[in-house]
């Protein structure tokens, strides 16, 4: 994050912006004062809300639902693959053996087995999935996160929206929306050592001296433009520039993402210290626990909707070679982070979703992979108003088709909105005065609505 651009010929709103940029949003480039600015707009009072915040993990690739949530042991082997399926304790289900600490606390969550779209291609899964949106040729739709960011606004001294680590597809982001309203990215892994967060370190040679002494000149810049400018927008930006600097200075919001401050039980719940040995799945583990535990840090201290990705899915060939360590990582990391939050009693208010852009084919492929599937997969709900310990709709016997049930990818998404208290038939604007409704065709999963 540069403080210390200077004064270079300020003739505009955009070049007055240039003069204080206090971190990087994303890749978008936006100061902090615009995000806070623009995400604060449309924050209004909403009605009552189940979900109160929303970690919503995406696992980037295509994940495997017939080794993992749906598993099939009566297929022919080149269906059901190597794993064997492990009870659960909801009665009569079972998953995949490399979600054995899931299938523990299987009664906290709901696996929607028959969801269902047709994008094969990585980049439209991903948009529709995450956007809730079939992907267009002219437009790109706003993620679920923009929405909950531009519809609910900042608590406390957090961005709304946070993505964890990185930004690693252009659809988690604000489609036709500002891109201020896009996430707040951290810019280093929370797995690494010596992890700080780019945007809210000060940068070398800045103390809080020089700090306080460039928010004076930016004063005097602002009442410069003020002067010469008569918009509303000049006047009302103070309070989201100052709204930044409380951020960036703000203990609350450093201590957020300060893993030391947890307690040794608790690093050692997501797998972080103490001795480790150096196998692939050791170390797997060690990587994917702190993201879970920043998560629900984050959650604890006041974002609206934290996004997560772990692990790469997309297991052409080798499949099973490439998940044995990083599918018990997830596992372990997921379970650790819904027992938590239960424990601190956040579940009940926290959404926490488990999505992929698809599936992978129900058949394993001559390389000993898993190629593209849309036409069914899983994905898995828990807490934020969600009937805990349910199983909605399933695939057929190959797991290759829906066989009751079909969810669709507008329905899954008008749930999360629904849980959230967000009118998702709201009409927002596109370029050229197009209003677009937040989501459309889309119906709560009343089955799973607690």
């Amino acid at each position: 994050m540069s403080l210390t651009n200077g004064c270079r010929g300020f003739q505009g709103t955009n070049n007055r912006r240039e003069f204080m940029r206090v971190g990087m949003v994303g890749a978008a480039g936006l100061s902090l004062g615009d995000y806070l600015r623009a995400t604060d707009e449309g924050s209004a009072t909403k009605k009552p809300a189940k979900a109160q915040s929303v970690i919503q993990i995406f696992l980037q690739g295509g994940f495997a639902h017939m080794d993992s949530f749906d598993p099939k042991p009566d297929a022919p082997a080149e269906y059901r693959g190597e794993l064997k399926p492990i009870p659960t304790t909801i009665p009569g289900s079972y998953f995949s053996e490399h979600m054995v600490e899931t299938a523990k606390i299987a009664k906290e969550i709901s696996v929607i087995r028959s969801i269902t779209h047709t994008e094969v291609d990585h980049g439209r899964g991903e948009h529709n999935m995450l956007t809730g949106y079939r992907p267009s040729p002219a437009l790109v739709y706003p993620s679920t996160g923009t929405i909950a960011s531009l519809e609910l606004g900042p608590r406390a001294e957090l961005p709304a929206y946070i993505a964890v680590p990185q930004v690693t597809s252009q659809y988690m982001g604000s489609g036709y929306l500002s891109t201020a309203h896009g996430p707040f990215a951290l810019g280093a892994d929370p797995s690494r050592s010596g992890f700080q967060v780019r945007d809210l370190t000060m940068p070398t040679g800045v103390d809080h001296a020089r700090f306080e002494k460039r928010k004076a000149m930016r004063a005097m810049v602002d009442e410069h433009f003020a002067s010469m400018e008569k918009s509303d927008n000049l006047d009302a930006m103070d309070s989201f520039y100052q709204r930044a600097y409380s951020m960036l200075s703000s203990v609350k919001a450093r201590e957020a993402f300060n893993l030391k401050a947890e307690s040794k039980e608790s690093l050692k719940q997501y797998g972080i210290g103490g001795a480790r040995g150096q196998d692939a799945a050791s170390l797997a583990r060690a990587s994917a626990g702190p993201r879970f535990l920043l998560c629900r840090r984050l959650i604890e201290a006041g974002a609206r909707f934290v996004t997560m990705t772990y692990g790469r899915w997309d297991t052409h060939a080798f499949h099973y070679r490439s998940i044995q360590a990083s599918m018990p990582a997830f596992d372990f990391g997921y379970a650790a982070l819904i027992s938590d939050l239960k424990q601190r009693g956040l579940l009940e208010s926290t959404l926490v979703l488990v999505t992929s852009e698809f599936g992978r084919t129900p058949r394993i492929n001559s390389g000993g992979g898993r190629d593209h599937w849309p036409r069914v997969f899983s994905v898995v709900m828990a807490g934020g108003g969600i009937k805990p310990g349910t199983i909605l709709g399933s695939s057929d016997a190959l797991a290759g088709e829906p066989k009751d049930r079909p969810v669709s990818v507008e329905d899954f998404t008008s749930t999360i909105y629904h849980l959230l208290g967000i009118n998702y038939n709201k009409d927002l604007m596109a370029s050229g005065n197009r209003p677009i409704a937040i989501m459309q065709h889309g119906q709560p999963l009343r089955e799973l609505l607690s």
